[in-house]
């Protein structure tokens, strides 16, 4: 399972931000140790400054056997025609291990989201260049969530990547996809069982998208309520639907719900890591319960 097209990411992957507070020495040896554990895959967003092709690469020449998926590249920072050149140049240097995930990232004011990624998506398909064909294919998929951007994703790409939402919603998406194209889901975790403490640090974390339009208006799509959102606090059922609490055992019969619903892969990122550490320890522990032995 967690296979596209000959490209297997297993059921289970990591999904992180950590990186983005990290010296490359600090970034090369965490990756490098997941990729021994046998971890399949690992995601990685966009967000301060690392910029996402230049990443990937790294990530990439850094290890041997592990799939690195961008969760996402935005469609803003660079043009089409560059992205589809990073893009099958990766795929051609390291066949098979490359995913480019592609996000609108965030609201912009006059512009359409699904438009602006089928335009997006055209300009790549229609780039020139005299660079050689690739040795494997150059695989993307797309942020998607709701209907009209899912079809989108199942239409254009391999599938659809998910981010900050209860397995209810990984259901809905596999229902409006079908049954071929990939569905990767993103789900946040923390190794905390004191309930108040737990969703206090779940709290902060979410707090950015519980305040964000794009965000809200998700959340209400989902049947959340404005009481649930709580002013950008989120209810105790939001913030437990979106960060999975409690010891491994709870915390990974959780996440296995998400492959219940019709996830074919579930990236986990870990939280409650202070800027700059590392959630190697957490990963540890995940790799014993998630992982084929």
């Amino acid at each position: 399972m967690g296979a596209i097209d000959g490209m297997d990411l297993g059921r289970f992957g990591i999904w992180t931000f950590d990186f983005e507070d990290q010296p490359a020495g600090l970034i090369r040896d965490s990756v490098q140790e997941l990729d021994e554990l046998g971890w399949p895959a690992i995601w990685i967003p966009e967000r301060d400054g690392r910029e996402a092709l230049t990443h990937a690469g790294f990530l990439l020449a850094a290890t041997e056997r592990m799939a690195v998926v961008n969760g996402i590249a935005r469609i803003w920072p660079r043009e089409p025609g560059w992205t589809q050149g990073a893009a099958l140049l990766l795929a051609d240097a390291y066949p098979d291990r490359h995913l480019l995930g592609l996000g609108f990232g965030g609201r912009r004011p006059g512009t359409k989201p699904l438009q602006a990624m089928s335009d997006y998506l055209d300009a790549m398909d229609a780039a020139k260049s005299t660079n050689p064909a690739p040795r494997a294919p150059m695989r993307r998929l797309l942020a998607a969530y709701g209907p009209k951007m899912l079809r989108l994703a199942g239409d254009r790409s391999v599938g659809a990547h998910t981010y900050h939402v209860p397995v209810e919603h990984t259901a809905q998406a596999r229902d409006v996809l079908g049954a071929r194209p990939f569905l990767g889901v993103e789900h946040a975790v923390l190794f905390e069982s004191d309930p108040s403490r737990a969703r206090e640090i779940a709290r902060e974390h979410l707090h950015p998208y519980l305040t964000s339009t794009y965000n809200i208006a998700k959340f209400l799509r989902l049947g959340y309520t404005e009481a649930d959102l709580d002013g950008g606090r989120g209810s105790d059922r939001l913030v437990d639907d979106l960060v999975f609490w409690g010891d491994l055992d709870a915390i990974t019969a959780k996440l296995r719900g998400h492959l219940d619903a019709g996830a074919d892969h579930v990236g986990v990122q870990v939280i409650g890591v202070r800027p700059g550490d590392s959630a190697m320890p957490q990963w540890r522990l995940l790799t014993e319960a998630l992982l084929p032995a």
